[in-house]
Order: C-alpha cells, then structure tokens, then sequence
C-alpha cells in the first residue's frame, strides 16, 4: 500500500466521524451526500465518479428525514463508503450502491445504540449537575461526540481497512443477476425519492410546471442545469407575480377602510 493511499483512508475514516459531529453539532457541512461526496472525491482523486455517486444517493435521500427519535439510513456514510469502494477498487457505480446501501442502513443500528448509551449518559450528567460536580459533568460531556462519530467511524475503519479486498470478493463470487438486480433498484430509488418529495408539495397547483420540466428532460433533453434555469425563472416570475397581487390586495384593502373611516366620521 502507497502513502498516498495510507493518507486517503485516514482522511476517509476522519471524514466518515467527523461528518456526524457535524451534523449533530455545528452543521458547517451537514452529510448530505452531495456534499461529503465532494469532499471523498478530491480526496479520492476522482470527482467526476463520486459526483454521480452523491448525486444518486441525494436523490434517494429525496423526501427522507428523521424526525424526531426516528433514525433514517445514513445516506452521507452510503456515498462516503461508495465512492471509496468505487474508486479504490476501480468497479465503479454498481459496487458503490451495493456496497454502500447495505453499510448506509447499517448505521441505523448503530445510531440506536448510541442514543441509548447517551440517554444513560445524560441521566449521569443530570446526577452530576444536582451533586455540583460539574468537573465530572464536562469530562462525561465528551463521550456524546465520541460514541456518535463511531457510529460512522467504525464502518468506515472496517470498509477501508478490511473491505476493497472483500468487495473484489463478493463481487466475483456473487452472481451477476444480483449486482444487476441491486444496479437496477439503486436506479429505482431516487424515483422513489422524488415522488416522496412530491407527496409534500402542492403538485395539482404546480402541475404545469412539472409537467413541463418533464418534457424538457424526457423528450427535449435539456440538461438538467437547463431545466434548473428554467425552473428558477418560473418560480422567479411566480414570486413577483405573487408579490405585485399581495400589493394590490393591500392597497385595495387600506382603500376601503378609509372609505369606512370616513363614513363613519361624518
């Protein structure tokens, strides 16, 4: 193994951790797999492949959130661990998917149990606090950032140091109508994503726009920053639209409490 590589599974590992520090904390750069899945492919050396692999697992994540105490699969680990797998081992966007997917769910367990072990760790902390020891109370207060990095931490330690070998593996071993079947239900995915999205969004009022950026994708073959344009100039004619009615109907409304003010006067 080069030092190039050495640096490259360091870095992933790191990235893999620190991602849910971040997102349960700070949240300078979230998990969303577009952009962790930038941040692996310069690691990689490979952007052009971990973009297309980030921009198929946002998609899937499309109209999934956990809300609440509800856990959701790790999509942000999915493309960490895709891409590497990916890239490393050279087998491109179907290893990435089922690879990634399985490890992605993966980590609902894992988020489990360390909300659990945190839930016991912050009745501890509650203890210290009526007992004033607040010295202790600090020192227990690092282990919630510990246990939640390790929740995507340690399947990135095991996938990078113990998995591209095994993936050659599996692949080789696997039959080829599954890794085809698994391709295929990763395509199907993000279309499942995007109608989840869609069960939240005012579609009958929006319907022509929709209809249309299908036909500008569908049968025009407009690339997708060109229906993005489009779409953004639609949506900025529906605004000042909106605007200048809202205008109007305000105007119109002082209009006539003056009238009835006035009447009222006299």
């Amino acid at each position: 193994m080069s030092g190039i590589n050495i640096i490259q599974d360091i870095l992933i590992v790191i990235l893999a951790a620190y991602m849910t520090i971040d997102q349960n904390g700070l949240v300078i750069m979230s998990w969303f797999p577009v952009i962790v899945g930038t941040i692996t492919g310069i690691i990689m050396g490979d952007l052009t492949t971990a973009l297309t692999i980030a921009g198929t697992f946002q998609l899937m994540m499309l109209g999934v959130a956990a809300l609440g105490g509800a856990s959701a699969p790790n999509y942000g680990l999915a493309t960490i661990v895709g891409i590497f797998v990916a890239v490393r081992t050279g087998t491109g966007i179907k290893s990435a998917i089922a690879v990634g997917l399985p490890v992605g769910l993966l980590a609902i367990q894992l988020e489990v149990v360390a909300r659990i072990i945190v839930n016991f760790l912050a009745h501890r902390m509650q203890t210290d606090v009526k007992n004033h020891d607040f010295k202790k109370m600090q020192h227990e207060a690092w282990w919630g950032p510990a246990l939640f990095s390790l929740q995507t931490g340690l399947p990135a330690i095991l996938i990078v140091f113990f998995g591209p070998d095994v993936v050659k593996f599996i692949l080789h071993v696997v039959p080829t109508w599954v890794t085809d079947g698994l391709t295929v239900a990763g395509g199907m995915l993000p279309v499942v994503g995007v109608g989840m999205l869609l069960r939240y969004m005012p579609v009958k009022k929006f319907l022509s726009y929709i209809i249309v950026g299908f036909v500008l994708a569908a049968y025009l073959k407009v690339g997708v920053l060109g229906v993005a344009l489009i779409g953004f100039a639609a949506a900025y004619w529906y605004f000042i639209s909106e605007s200048k009615k809202l205008a109007s109907a305000g105007t119109a409304s002082a209009e006539t409490n003056e009238d009835e003010g006035d009447d009222y006067d006299e």
